[in-house]
């Protein structure tokens, strides 16, 4: 399985001694108009400043999070989550089917719980910044029988928890139902076992 620590080998590190506000200016007018390696090197930029910032206030998910399996070669912006760059890692319990990438015909385990890192752009300010680490804990039924039997979540930058609409999530969520509510990577980034 592939854990945070391989992240490094796969993600290119950032070079030189550039401050946050360098490495982090932008000059494309959409989100979607950044090429791959604009987006590594946004996100080398960000990755610990974000890890630090989710673990602040001492949330479980937010301190550990980055030793669980990454899904991707890299974030990508796929469009959910406002055209945010998005990276998602799975706890042990949810890595096995999560990293089979499939489109239907099985259920997560309770317990599963995935973690997506997000980096805002903002095309008006020309510049990117930490966005929410959006989690999504397997419950069961029993537990969320209006959501499929999933917990949405979150982590402000700061890590302070963030408010969540349930409801909001899983209206969006509910478009991948026979994937168990499971919005993959870009196919294109998807890492497997």
């Amino acid at each position: 399985m592939i854990r945070t620590f391989a992240l490094a080998t796969v993600l290119t590190l950032a070079a030189g001694a550039s401050s946050a506000q360098d490495c982090t200016a932008v000059s494309v007018e959409d989100a979607f108009d950044l090429d791959q390696a604009a987006i590594t090197a946004l996100y080398d930029c960000l990755q610990e400043k974000m890890a630090t910032g989710y673990a602040q206030e001492g949330d479980e998910t937010g301190r550990k999070y980055r030793d669980w399996a990454v899904t991707a070669t890299g974030p990508g912006v796929a469009g959910a989550h406002s055209n945010r760059l998005l990276l998602t890692f799975a706890n042990d319990m949810a890595a096995e089917q999560y990293l089979k990438f499939a489109e239907e015909g099985f259920e997560m385990p309770i317990g599963s719980v995935l973690a997506k890192e997000s980096i805002t752009v903002s095309i008006k300010k020309k510049t990117a910044r930490p966005g929410p680490l959006f989690i999504m804990t397997k419950v069961g039924l029993e537990n969320a029988p209006n959501a499929g039997g999933w917990l949405y979540s979150g982590l402000q930058p700061n890590g302070k928890v963030m408010k969540v609409k349930q409801t909001f999530c899983h209206d969006c969520h509910v478009g991948w139902e026979d994937r168990d509510m499971l919005a993959y990577p870009l196919e294109a980034l998807r890492l497997t076992q």
